[in-house]
């Protein structure tokens, strides 16, 4: 499976700060925001990544995260030009996809939740039709709402609904087998001029080929997208960091228990950073595996 790291956008929704910043460079409590949907990724065991932004925003991006090779990563880039819909996202990265099913994930979503790892793992084994995730919401009317039956069929699904079927709102990670890059190609752009993911979504809904796993309880899910949300989502972060001891999204550690780099070149990483509380981290959990490993 390959991975799409949608980061486009102009982040209006937080102006002025966007002016000159990439939202997804935004901090999180101790790091970018870009880091949180990037983790979401490499748990799932995805290490080919494409990184798709704006003209002005990806060379920052660029720049924060390289090749991905310092934590056993491709990384590909490229722009998308103008905000024309989630789903153009295929249409720029098929040739990054190719003949494989491909995660999607957008850069100002952030997860966490217990065994969030086994859950992705499991749901991107051998994809067939397009894997959906709701989560519950106090304000579906703000969402695209998923309608599933007692069974956990998906039945339907709505975007901002002004009389919303439930309260299950369709979170920004999606799973898709290798159907998906001509279903958006042929897509015909909606009122507002864009290529809608829940008409990709639909058009797998009709073939009967659409799932809903539901995160529910246990699980959180925050759109970083507002300052609002963006403040909860620190909030959250340095609480649990704090209570905890560990660290969430921390891209160094994943990629080392994930076997994707080794203990010395974890070290060389928290060093490059060792004058934050975020290296000093990364240089005890690498100083802990290779005394472990011993």
């Amino acid at each position: 499976m390959k991975g799409i790291l949608l980061a486009g956008g102009r982040g209006t929704r937080l102006l002025p700060t966007t002016l000159a910043v990439s939202k997804q460079l935004l901090p999180v409590n101790d790091k970018p925001l870009v880091y949180f949907p990037l983790s979401v990724l490499m748990l799932a065991g995805i290490r080919e990544i494409l990184v798709i932004s704006t003209p002005e925003d990806l060379p920052q991006i660029r720049r924060l995260l390289g090749d991905g090779s310092q934590f056993g990563l491709r990384l590909d880039y490229t722009e998308q030009p103008e905000p024309n819909g989630i789903a153009e996202a295929f249409v720029l990265g098929a040739e990054h996809i190719g003949d494989d099913s491909v995660a999607l994930i957008l850069g100002d979503n952030v997860f966490h939740g217990y065994d969030f790892q086994g859950v992705l793992r499991q749901e991107c084994r051998d994809v067939d039709g397009c894997v959906l995730f709701g989560y519950p919401v106090s304000d579906p009317q703000r969402y695209g709402i998923a309608e599933t039956a007692p069974d956990g069929r998906l039945l339907s699904l709505e975007e901002k609904p002004a009389v919303p079927k439930s309260n299950r709102a369709v979170v920004g990670l999606y799973l898709y087998d290798n159907d998906v890059v001509d279903i958006a190609k042929n897509l015909a752009p909606s009122a507002r001029g864009e290529l809608e993911i829940t008409d990709v979504n639909r058009d797998y809904l009709r073939r009967g080929k659409a799932t809903l796993v539901d995160l529910g309880r246990g699980f959180a899910w925050l759109d970083a997208g507002t300052p609002e949300s963006l403040l909860q989502a620190g909030q959250y972060v340095q609480l649990l960091e704090q209570r905890q001891g560990v660290r969430i999204a921390c891209l160094e550690e994943i990629a080392l228990r994930m076997g994707y780099i080794d203990a010395e070149a974890c070290h060389r990483l928290g060093v490059a950073l060792e004058k934050s509380a975020y290296g000093q981290y990364v240089i005890s959990v690498a100083e802990q595996f290779a005394e472990q490993g011993r």
